[in-house]
């Protein structure tokens, strides 16, 4: 994606915490006619291997049986990955003079990875637990005390996957090169919607980092 230099996101500091603040992603990758196929899930990011090994941080999904992406996966393993954050216009009211544009502000985190599937049983039902102590834990024990059938019919309906991150771009565009209108825009955003106030939030946190 376009990312000039003063909009360029840390891994750890930024696209760590966005990717995890927003866990609905779009997947991309191409389909036999070679164009553009995206399908849109949650991904639970696990870098904990690469914190401890030195390894790749890896994005753990899965999808329907019925979904052609897997096999788009297993094909052509390459794909993209974007996540996007909170997003809001805004106003050149923010500015102290009138020679201004509109502009719109958002959060985004892009990977490339390297996908690798997995439809063994037991690790996809290991793959599950993970995913289930990400969203729900309570429901943990639920799944434990289906019918072993019935589980066993909820696995072969789905094929998962890690997606080893490769390269990743991370990109918070909230006119750090624009000083004059941060209070302004602090105040606008700190009493809007919630997109609006996560924007604010991430201004005082950048600020903090760089201070």
């Amino acid at each position: 994606m376009y990312l000039p230099a003063h909009f360029k996101g840390d891994w750890a500091k930024h696209a760590v915490p966005l990717m995890r603040a927003d866990p609905f992603a779009s997947l991309i990758s191409t389909d036999d006619a070679g164009l553009p196929f995206v399908t849109h899930l949650p991904l639970l990011l696990n870098d904990e291997p690469a914190a401890e090994k030195g390894a790749t941080p890896v994005l753990l999904g899965h999808v329907s049986r019925g979904n052609p992406h897997w096999r788009y996966l297993q094909a052509r393993p390459q794909a993209v990955v974007t996540f996007l954050g909170a997003h809001a216009y805004l106003s050149p009211q923010v500015y102290p003079d009138l020679v201004r544009v509109p502009t719109w502000n958002y959060l985004a985190v892009h990977c490339t990875v390297e996908a690798v599937l997995i439809d063994e049983a037991n690790a996809k039902d290991t793959l599950l637990k993970k995913l289930i102590g990400d969203h729900e834990p309570a429901y943990a024990a639920q799944w434990r005390s289906l019918d072993a059938d019935y589980q066993r019919k909820m696995l072969a309906g789905i094929v998962g996957f890690e997606l080893r991150v490769t390269a990743f771009e991370c990109k918070l565009k909230l006119n750090q090169h624009r000083p004059e209108a941060h209070d302004a825009t602090l105040r606008m955003y700190a009493s809007g919607s919630s997109h609006q106030r996560t924007l604010a939030e991430w201004m005082v946190r950048l600020k903090d980092i760089q201070a």
